[in-house]
């Protein structure tokens, strides 16, 4: 990788643009990066790392760090861009931060974010883009790189600080150091991975351990008793033998309980004989007390069988005479009914009869029908009279009608006449309306032409008025802050040349004994200086310069404001000139124009709105002037038809009155004589049916009274009302011959029981005892039960003990790989991790491979660090434990002058720093063969050469000259003096009050 050309802008302590030619700083192999402290020497560098990788070194990046330069104009954006070559492409990568640029519109800042951009050079396109997104910029530069940024920090801007504590640190220090350098992170997850497997492994055998104790819980819960006698498990999850030990104690309580069982069938054989022999006797006992019972039954319900023997033969007799009476039911049920129907028809003959005149109610049935059908014949003519009395009410009706309408048709025309005699008046009324709306209309708008521009003006005449206020008051403001910025700067600038003063106290107060001065590199201090009277610290020129910044920002924003309101101020008068633009009108005179116009255009507006109301009014006036003369017209024609219809419907009442006066007699209308004639017909006819139904029912009776007569002398009755005394219904004679039936089967019931012969040998015997039987019984079948349940519970257990011993067996089985598993992974693990009695030198796998780094990067320093010392030191590495720690990264010097080894931490101020240099150089060897192998053309060398005589100054130099014979540059970031006579081409980075700016000095 070669660098070529890089431009700064408003970057650091650099406030303007600032141009690094590399090409021309690296003719000479080698160049010097000097200027005074503080100058920007380190930003130069910072700014390489920026453009590469999108930020400064780990150890400038500070959290809320801004990158900006302080020196720079608000306008100005900060911009790095840089131009290499790498990988045979040659790019140019430009960065810019995340940082404040003024809004566009308004006051105030707003926060820009950061921006990237990549272009590549070809011979025949020339430049041209290749991203502009961050992540494909640094993907894309750090893949051709092969380095990380923290990497790229210590190979190509070699820090001899960092190397120095390197040298005196101790191994985890070191470790820490190399592990970034060298990425070991994937040797320190081999070794958490290792140990998070050994966790999980140990996590599944304990898992399983807790699962065979939990079967081993249940397993004592099953047992019971047979599990007291064996000793229990007092092995802890995760201990070995604990799945040996609850297997054999499962077995010792399956022995047990199978012995328990055993016992268990014998006693239940016992009860269960006992049980039997307790329930035949049972058995027997009940038996002869129930034959006694029995026989003492039949005993008692014979003695009550005769006794309602005489009710019985009062039974059957009174069932026989009802029986016999059941002959003469139908009889006396047809004679019943006879006598209501006579009286029946009896009643409603007196009821016809009652509606007849008094000499017709003693008439034969057939002088009633002659009556009736004389008057049906009566009735018969009166139809076609019937109808010319409704015709004539129609009539009426029909006159009535008539009548209405010509009176509706009178004023009809009456109406329209009215109306029609002011038609000319109202058209030529309506048709002025229309003229004016129309007129008013017309003004309407050119009032509003006027009134919009009378408006704004307006509006512009009161934000001038209001704005000219906010000119006075801007410019007071600017002329203040323009006065607080003076003071603040000259405070500033006063301040900082009295701390520019006494700046070497300040330095001389962060020196530490056997530490080296950051200036000239010197591990002694023998005349550190003092600060003086009034000595000003950095804290108090920092106030002082944000207070100078601050009152910028605040007299930037008053110019900002006094510029925008005087904008405002302009626009506005010239709005309110109008047209006019040789006078200005006040507020009063035109706020009197507006309300003039105003009043106008409403009233105008509000006779024009008229127009369309008006000529809607003149159309609905036309279209009923032609409606009330067709109105008028046919009101006309219709009075000739009804004169004609009225005529007509005189002539044929008359002829219907003659027709109506001869059919009704003495009513009052044909309807009411035919109503009474009806009347008359339908009780005639009544009366006739009711003498001939009453003389019908008269027969019938006297019929019935003849048959029931005969039959109940042939059933044996001296009179028909003896035999219905004697008559019973069904439900009566079913109830006796039940009582005939019940007394009937007792009877043969009781003659069964005396004939057995059981029953009166068992009462010949002593009387039966069941009870004391019962309580033999219910003790032996308790007695079994008790044994019973034993039995079940016993062979449960053992059911029991069987299934959780076989689970606890496979589980056993299943925990053997997992813990040969966790065996091998533990061993791994300790191996890796370094607490194995297996790794004799206790080193973790990360420290192992960092050691084989750490012995080659020794060995590449060494080659430079013999040239440095004139053969004098070596460095190597040594894998010896020290104060109890792990061994693996510790690094000593072996001196050839004294052949004794002894740790890099005794060396000088000035050895270390030449030893440092050589293993800063060896790391970047090492470094870049572990990338891939990627060409490293340009190096910078940062401080230390001030310790340094000048022998030694001229050692280190050859060495470093001699990396040129690989075609590198090297540049050294120095302000020792005595480097600018050696070194001939620089690049020299002079501090000024508007910012730094470099200056190249070429041989």
């Amino acid at each position: 990788m070669r660098l070529h050309r890089l431009s700064i802008t408003a970057f650091g302590p650099f406030g303007a643009t600032q141009e690094v030619d590399f090409d021309a700083l690296s003719s000479a192999g080698l160049f010097l990066l000097h200027g005074p402290t503080g100058a920007g020497k380190t930003s130069v560098l910072d700014a390489v790392c920026f453009a590469l990788y999108g930020a400064v070194p780990g150890a400038r990046q500070s959290p809320g760090a801004s990158l900006r330069s302080d020196h720079a104009p608000v306008d100005l954006p900060t911009e790095v861009q840089l131009e290499l070559t790498v990988g045979g492409r040659r790019l140019e990568v430009t960065r810019s931060p995340a940082q404040p640029r003024p809004k566009k519109r308004g006051d105030g800042f707003t926060m820009e974010k950061a921006q990237s951009r990549l272009r590549g050079y070809d011979p025949e396109r020339g430049w041209h883009a290749l991203s502009k997104s961050h992540q494909e910029i640094g993907e894309e530069l750090t893949q051709l790189i092969g380095m990380s940024r923290d990497q790229f920090c210590q190979v190509v801007l070699l820090p001899q600080g960092d190397f120095a504590r390197f040298l005196r640190s101790d191994a985890e220090a070191r470790g820490k150091l190399l592990g970034r350098l060298f990425d070991t992170r994937r040797f320190a997850a081999v070794e958490e991975r290792l140990a998070e497997l050994r966790r999980g492994a140990e996590a599944r055998v304990t898992a399983a351990d807790e699962r065979i104790l939990a079967l081993a819980q249940r397993i004592a819960q099953a047992a019971g008793p047979a599990g007291a006698e064996a000793t229990p498990v007092a092995a802890r999850p995760g201990e070995p033998g604990l799945a040996e030990a609850v297997l054999e104690w499962a077995a010792i309580a399956r022995s047990t309980a199978r012995e328990r069982l055993d016992i268990a069938h014998r006693v239940v054989a016992w009860a269960e004989d006992r049980q039997r022999e307790a329930r035949h006797a049972l058995d027997a006992v009940r038996e002869l007390a129930r034959l006694q019972q029995r026989y003492e039954e039949t005993r008692l319900r014979s003695a009550a069988l005769e006794e309602r023997r005489p009710e019985h033969d009062r039974c059957q007799e009174e069932l026989e005479r009802a029986r016999k009476a059941d002959r003469v039911a139908p009889a006396l049920e047809l004679r019943e009914e006879a006598e209501r129907a006579y009286r029946a028809a009896s009643d409603g003959l007196g009821r016809a009869r009652a509606l007849l005149s008094p000499e017709l109610r003693d008439v034969g049935a057939d002088r009633l029908a002659e009556l009736e059908r004389k008057f049906q014949q009566e009735l018969y003519a009166l139809d076609a009279a019937r109808e010319a009395e409704v015709r004539s009410a129609r009539i009426e009706g029909e006159r009535v009608r008539l009548n209405r309408e010509a009176q509706a048709d009178d004023e009809l025309i009456r109406e329209a006449d009215a109306w029609l005699a002011d038609w000319d008046t109202t058209r030529a009324a309506l048709k002025g309306r229309i003229d004016a709306s129309q007129e008013a209309a017309t003004h309407a708008e050119q009032l509003a032409g006027l009134l919009a521009p009378a408006r704004r003006r307006l509006d512009a005449a009161g934000r001038r008025d209001a704005l000219a206020t906010d000119v006075q008051q801007a410019e007071e403001r600017l002329t203040g802050a323009r006065e607080q910025e003076l003071d603040a700067r000259k405070s500033w600038l006063d301040l900082r040349e009295r701390r520019l003063r006494g700046i070497a106290a300040e330095l001389a107060a962060g020196l530490v004994a056997g530490e080296p001065c950051t200036v000239c590199g010197s591990a002694d201090h023998p005349v550190p200086a003092s600060p003086g009277d009034g000595h000003v610290d950095r804290a108090t020129e920092e106030r002082a310069l944000a207070a100078q910044q601050s009152a910028e920002e605040a007299r930037a924003r008053a110019e900002q404001q006094l510029g925008l309101v005087r904008e405002r101020h302009a626009a506005a008068e010239t709005e309110a000139r109008g047209d006019d633009a040789s006078a200005s009108s006040t507020v009063a005179e035109l706020g009197e124009l507006v309300d003039r116009l105003t009043g106008e255009h409403a009233e105008a507006h509000r006779l024009a709105a008229a127009t369309n109301p008006a000529r809607e009014a003149l159309t609905a006036a036309e279209r009923e002037h032609t409606e009330r003369l067709e109105q008028r017209q046919q009101a006309h024609g219709r009075m000739s038809a009804r004169t004609a219809a009225r005529e007509a419907l005189d002539g044929e009442q008359a002829r219907l009155e003659e027709q109506i006066a001869a059919a009704r007699g003495e009513s009052p209308s044909v309807a009411a004589h035919a109503e009474r004639l009806t009347r008359r017909v339908a009780r005639l006819a009544d009366a006739a049916e009711a003498v001939r139904t009453e003389q019908d029912a008269a027969q019938r009776r006297k019929e019935a009274d003849d048959r029931l007569s005969d039959a109940a002398f042939r059933a044996g009755f001296d009179t028909p009302e003896a035999a219905a005394a004697t008559l019973l219904d069904a439900a009566a004679q079913r109830d006796l011959q039940h009582r005939i039936d019940t007394w009937q089967a007792e009877a043969a019931a009781v003659a069964d029981r005396r004939a057995e012969r059981d029953a009166r040998e068992a009462a010949e015997q002593p009387a039966a005892q069941p009870s004391a039987a019962q309580g033999e019984f219910e003790t032996a079948d308790w007695l079994l039960r008790e044994a019973s349940s034993a039995l079940a519970a016993a062979d449960e257990r053992c059911g029991e003990l069987t299934r959780l011993s076989r689970q606890a067996a496979d589980e056993v089985r299943r925990l053997g790989p997992v813990r040969q598993e966790y065996e091998r992974i533990a061993r791994l693990a300790g191996l890796a991790a370094g607490t194995s009695a297996d790794n004799e030198r206790k080193m973790r796998l990360e420290a192992y491979v960092l050691a084989a780094r750490l012995e080659q990067v020794a060995a590449a320093a060494t080659a430079r660090l013999q040239r440095m010392s004139s053969g004098r030191y070596t460095l190597v590495h040594s894998d010896a434990r020290t104060g109890g720690r792990r061994a693996g990264l510790g690094l000593h010097v072996v001196d050839a002058w004294t052949g004794s080894e002894r740790d890099t931490a005794t060396l000088s101020g000035g050895e270390t720093f030449f030893a440092s240099l050589a293993l800063a150089l060896g790391l970047a060897d090492v470094v870049t063969e572990e990338a891939g192998g990627v060409r490293l053309d340009t190096l910078f060398i940062d401080e230390g050469f001030g310790s340094l005589d000048d022998q030694t100054l001229d050692e280190v130099l050859d060495v470093l000259d001699s990396l040129r014979e690989r075609d590198r540059s090297v540049g050294i970031v120095s302000h020792v003096a005595d480097l600018r006579r050696r070194i001939p081409v620089r690049l020299e980075v002079v501090k000024e009050r508007q910012g730094s700016s470099v200056r190249h000095r070429l041989a």
